[in-house]
């Protein structure tokens, strides 16, 4: 096949991801409200995968602080090998049953926290064996995974299927299993984010301005939340550490102006 070949089936193959993930919207609208509910009551969200989908658990992860303003730590990504595996293959741990629940313990889990494992066949005997442990703890379970049958659905709360069918490469999981597994957790945290407040209309009101581009953000969404001027904007939240909500609560009380 020429290069454009192969480019035009594998944007044809990934057309299943899209109707493989709305197959499970009720679902993974459940996993965002179980999300919400762990993060409202102090508990953290503890992604658990092996390889790539390790990978795709700790991208998420890592975006939750700055995205949303939180403390690091409330949306974890435990993954087989630790974290020296997100960028070097260390195959032969994802069979470590005994390291799956050796991490759980060193994070101290309990039951305000939840747990959702993630693993393209289902079978990944690290993730498998989190989930169980997590169960048995009587802390709710969520497994994703791309193969209907498997040991992971047997030992969780709730199942997330997604069918996106074979590989154009045989086996490498992480072209479209490893595609509809980022929507999934992209949609689990954003719900859970904005079921619990962290969201104004559609904008990031807890966005951690830590660079230009992120500062320029806060005046967009400043200005675009009230009626102040581009230069209002940008002077009420250097005023306030780029503190978005705060600078909407103090001109909602009439008293940003004072600042």
């Amino acid at each position: 096949m020429s290069a454009r070949e192969i480019a035009r089936l594998m944007n044809e193959e990934e057309m299943a991801v899209n109707r493989a993930v709305a197959a499970e919207e009720g679902h993974i609208a459940l996993a965002g409200e179980k999300a919400a509910e762990a993060y409202q009551r102090g508990g953290r969200v503890i992604y658990v995968g092996a390889g790539t989908s390790g990978r795709v658990a700790t991208m998420d992860a890592a975006e939750m602080p700055p995205t949303f303003g939180l403390q690091p730590g409330r949306f974890v990504a435990l993954v087989a090998g630790g974290q020296g595996a997100v960028l070097a293959a260390v195959e032969d741990a994802e069979d470590d049953e005994h390291a799956a629940i050796e991490d759980l313990n060193r994070i101290e889990l309990n039951r305000d926290d939840i747990v959702i494992g993630l693993a393209a066949s289902g079978k990944t005997q690290y993730v498998v064996a989190a989930a169980r442990h997590a169960h048995q703890k009587g802390i709710w379970t969520c497994g994703v995974a791309n193969n209907k049958k498997n040991p992971l659905f047997e030992v969780v709360d709730l199942s997330i299927y997604l069918n996106t069918g074979p590989e154009v490469l045989t086996g490498s999981t992480r072209l479209k299993a490893a595609t509809a597994q980022k929507l999934v957790l992209n949609q689990i945290s954003t719900i859970a984010m904005v079921l619990s407040g962290k969201v104004i209309e559609n904008l990031m009101v807890d966005v951690k301005a830590t660079n230009h581009k992120l500062r320029e953000r806060c005046v967009r969404i400043l200005r675009d939340l009230t009626t102040v001027s581009e230069t209002e904007a940008e002077r009420l939240l250097s005023a306030h550490g780029w503190n978005i909500r705060h600078v909407l609560t103090l001109m909602r009380a009439g008293t940003a102006a004072e600042s």
